[in-house]
């Protein structure tokens, strides 16, 4: 057969035809088994998309639209200053940037220069609320004959307000947890009843606490920051507080002055503002509080 004419083309066409058949397949086989191999090495999941529109949309929220739960809130307050431990309790509030509540003694405020001064830069600092403590500390500690006689008990307490300058009507008896709230009513001793009714009776709320963090006669603390958070959890979780949530904690300037308690106070606030179920509040925002 002539290889020149055209049906001796035909069987070397045909070979042409099926050699590229056959790797066009190979080709295809070689990409299939690598894209296989690919999916496979590397996990890649493919999902299947369905364009069909569905009778009735589902639509899931996430957890973020889930209520928060509700946070314990804690009223740090302190008492008798100005004095010695006031201003090392100050740069720790200020530092740490918490509210808190000082009950001061109008005596204290002008017993010295220094005591003035440090009063003066606690009313300017947006931490600290300035609460009536009296002005003489029931007569210098003098408590039975100072809650004898309930319109002296009162003339004490106006007078801190006038010489302090103060506009608002929270004060905490000395010596006495004594409440007079909106919704509590609490004397500790009876003896002291009248005065605190004459005081509540008068525009007067009185404020008492939860929990004191105690100290000795050397004016060293009794607890340690740990033994503190240990007592405010147990409050809380056994519901021993005067309103549901709230715990009102009652401390002492002038225990700060020395540099161990400092450090006791500091690292006990730290504690607190580390735990995300505590808040911080000023006495002033406690529940139903008359003022």
């Amino acid at each position: 057969m002539d290889p020149d004419s055209a049906n001796a083309c035909f069987p070397y066409k045909l070979m042409d035809l099926v050699t590229s058949q056959m790797a066009k397949t190979t080709i295809a086989t070689v990409v299939f088994t690598s894209c296989y191999y690919y999916e496979t090495d590397t996990d890649v999941k493919v999902s299947t998309v369905n364009f069909s529109k569905p009778d009735t949309a589902v639509v899931k929220l996430n957890d973020a639209g889930a209520p928060k739960k509700k946070k314990k809130t804690i009223y740090l307050t302190f008492d008798d200053g100005p004095n010695k431990g006031t201003k090392n309790m100050m740069h720790i509030v200020q530092d740490e940037e918490i509210p808190v509540t000082l009950f001061i003694v109008g005596e204290h405020v002008y017993g010295s220069t220094a005591q003035n001064a440090i009063f003066d830069s606690l009313v300017t600092c947006k931490y600290f609320e300035i609460a009536n403590h009296s002005f003489t500390h029931a007569f210098k500690n003098k408590f039975a004959k100072f809650y004898q006689i309930p319109d002296s008990v009162l003339n004490d307490f106006k007078r801190c307000a006038d010489s302090l300058h103060l506009t608002a009507n929270i004060i905490r008896t000395p010596g006495r947890n004594i409440w007079r709230t909106g919704l509590i009513n609490r004397t500790d001793i009876n003896s002291s009843k009248a005065a605190a009714d004459s005081l509540f009776a008068n525009g007067y709320t009185i404020a008492g606490w939860d929990l004191e963090w105690h100290y000795d006669n050397q004016l060293k603390l009794t607890n340690t920051s740990d033994e503190m958070m240990q007592q405010i959890d147990s409050m809380f979780t056994n519901a021993k507080t005067k309103t549901s949530d709230h715990l009102v904690l009652l401390a002492h300037d002038q225990v700060y002055e020395d540099p161990a308690d400092s450090i006791e106070l500091r690292q006990f606030i730290i504690k607190l503002k580390a735990k995300n179920e505590y808040n911080f509040e000023q006495v002033s925002r406690y529940p139903h509080l008359k003022n």
